[in-house]
Parts: C-alpha cells; sequence; structure tokens
C-alpha cells in the first residue's frame, strides 16, 4: 500500500510518501515540505498549499491518505491556520476519491515509537530508523509526514476493516429489526 500522509501546517506543511504493508518494513518514497509565507494572503496560502498538495498526490498515486488530526493549542491563531491547512488536507485526498484518515499526535507517536508520549527527536529516530534511512528527514514537519504514512500502514489497514465490519454488523442489526 502506498500512503501519503500530511502533517498539515499554514507556514510548514510536511509531506511523507511511504509504501509497505502492516507488520513488514516500510519503504520511502518522498517527502517535502510545502511553504507558505507568513506575510501573504490566507487565501493565496491555502490555493498554495491546496494545488502542491494536488501535485504530489498526482505525481505519487497514493492510494490512502493520513493526516494528522488537529489537536488543542494554546496558540488560538496557530490552530486556525492548521486546522485550516488540516482542512485543504483532507479535502485533497476526498477529490481523488482517495479514503483519507486522521491520526491524533499521539496515535502517532504511540505507532512508531511504542510511547503515545514520545518527544519530537524520538518519532524523528524512529523515523529514520524504520525506513533505514542514511540521516533524519529535516525538517521535523517531514518526519512527522512520514510518521503518520507509517502509522497508517500499520494501523490504518486494521482500522478500516474493524469499522467495515461495525457498519455491518449495525446493517444487519436495523434490518432483524425490520
Amino acid at each position: 500500500m502506498r500512503v501519503l500522509g500530511i502533517d498539515p501546517g499554514l507556514t510548514r506543511c510536511g509531506v511523507g510518501v511511504v509504501e509497505g504493508v502492516p507488520g513488514r518494513p516500510c519503504k520511502l518514497i518522498a517527502y517535502y515540505v510545502v511553504y507558505t509565507e507568513p506575510d501573504d494572503d490566507i487565501a493565496l496560502r491555502l490555493l498554495h498549499l491546496d494545488k502542491s498538495l494536488a501535485d504530489l498526490l498526482a505525481e505519487h498515486k497514493p492510494q490512502s491518505v493520513a493526516v494528522e488530526r488537529v489537536f488543542s493549542q494554546h496558540n488560538v491563531r496557530t490552530v486556525m491556520g492548521t486546522a485550516q491547512a488540516s482542512g485543504v488536507a483532507i479535502l485533497a485526498g476526498a477529490r481523488l476519491g482517495l479514503p483519507v484518515q486522521t491520526y491524533t499526535p499521539s496515535e502517532v507517536k504511540a505507532a512508531v515509537t511504542g510511547s503515545g508520549t514520545a518527544g519530537k527527536t524520538q518519532v524523528t529516530s524512529m523515523v529514520t530508523r524504520l525506513l533505514n534511512l542514511d540521516a533524519p528527514p529535516r525538517p521535523a514537519d517531514a518526519a512527522d509526514a512520514l510518521a503518520l504514512a507509517i502509522c497508517h500502514i500499520w494501523r490504518g489497514g486494521t482500522r478500516a476493516r474493524i469499522e467495515a465490519a461495525a457498519h455491518a454488523a449495525a446493517r444487519n442489526i436495523r434490518g432483524a429489526r425490520r
């Protein structure tokens, strides 16, 4: 499975492309950081992010997209920009009919390090090791995007099967009541 992971941000948006299957080592395809200028109009920044993500999706043709779920932050201005970038990222995958899954930062950290409270340095170190890279991906936004893709490969398939089974069971229960 090829997954495009997105660590949303308005100034820096990390993007990582990884291939793999659950329980096996993953393979790095590419990673990027999409930058926008903080002084530019918000509409232009979001448009640039949308176009950049559309181009990367077209280039790498992933089967799925994993996006970091916006997490509560103390700085309202920062969380607003992250939320807007997250919406653009989710829409970019949905526009192509791709399955899009969101993960909390602690879910991603737990998947790649074994601890939901791991720090950025630990996540970057594990991503470097898991993908057998010669050097850590920089900046941290790129490492986080790769961690999202790895998390989705290892956990997303199982999560999707559980959700599909739950939906099927709910349909069967509703059908039996009729």
